[in-house]
């Protein structure tokens, strides 16, 4: 793998040394700047207070930016499932992009070949489960929207890395937009924290943005915020198996 390591590493890390067993996330961010020359000196400015392990050039190259056993500030606020302030237990991955504020566009072809790569080898290194390759909306959903709909997750899954519903495309289509009931929508939410989400019961303000985070990354061709029946089928298939 082709890794160029900076002059210096980014000094935005916390310095005590981590176990390896507590490294059990990978998650994945767009950078959201206007250039990736910006965003690389954003996370070597001591000021700026992010970082991430990984960095992913449009071209394909990985710059290696802060050793695993530390933790990289790129998380923030954030949860999953049982687990708070997810930079303890993750490696954070950023690709370069000008996200939804400046120009939203498709990932290279060579970044994703070059992604598939570095997590199939993180994976490996560090036993980490598929169910837990993350998007950052997926654990801070509140605040996030990165990496988006244009995130090919579904390839990813193909490949090994992440997870994916494997559901007949024109059977979901089907039940686009069909409004459930209030009790469907309460296994809907079921299955969702099932899976990992985390929904503040007293934020019901929140839902719309937890729905959207899920519709981006698995119903992206329609992001509307509103819990559906392709959506629920498609939370339950995960809820139960995973895949």
């Amino acid at each position: 793998m082709n890794i160029k390591t900076p002059i210096n590493y980014s000094p935005n890390f916390s310095t005590r040394r981590r176990n390896k067993k507590k490294i059990k996330y990978i998650v994945y961010h767009y950078t959201g700047m206007r250039s990736e020359n910006k965003a690389i000196n954003r996370l070597l400015n001591v000021k700026s207070k992010v970082s991430c392990h990984y960095f992913i050039k449009k071209n394909g190259q990985v710059i290696f930016m802060i050793p695993v056993f530390f933790e990289a500030w790129h998380a923030g606020k954030s949860k999953w499932k049982k687990d708070k302030s997810l930079n303890k237990y993750s490696i954070g991955i950023e690709i370069a992009n000008k996200g939804h504020k400046f120009g939203y566009e498709k990932f290279s072809k060579m970044q994703i070949l070059s992604l598939v790569k570095l997590s199939k080898y993180l994976i490996n290194k560090y036993k980490i489960n598929k169910k837990n390759i993350l998007g950052h909306s997926d654990i801070a959903f509140e605040r996030k929207k990165d990496p988006g709909e244009k995130f090919p997750w579904k390839f990813l899954a193909s490949k090994g890395v992440g997870i994916w519903h494997n559901i007949n495309k024109t059977q979901l289509k089907k039940l686009r937009k069909l409004r459930l009931t209030n009790s469907e929508k309460l296994k809907g939410i079921k299955f969702l924290e099932k899976i990992g989400y985390s929904l503040n019961k007293e934020k019901d303000k929140n839902y719309s943005k937890l729905i959207k985070s899920f519709q981006r990354r698995f119903r992206q061709e329609l992001i509307d915020g509103r819990m559906d029946k392709e959506c629920l089928v498609i939370a339950k298939k995960l809820s139960k198996t995973g895949n």
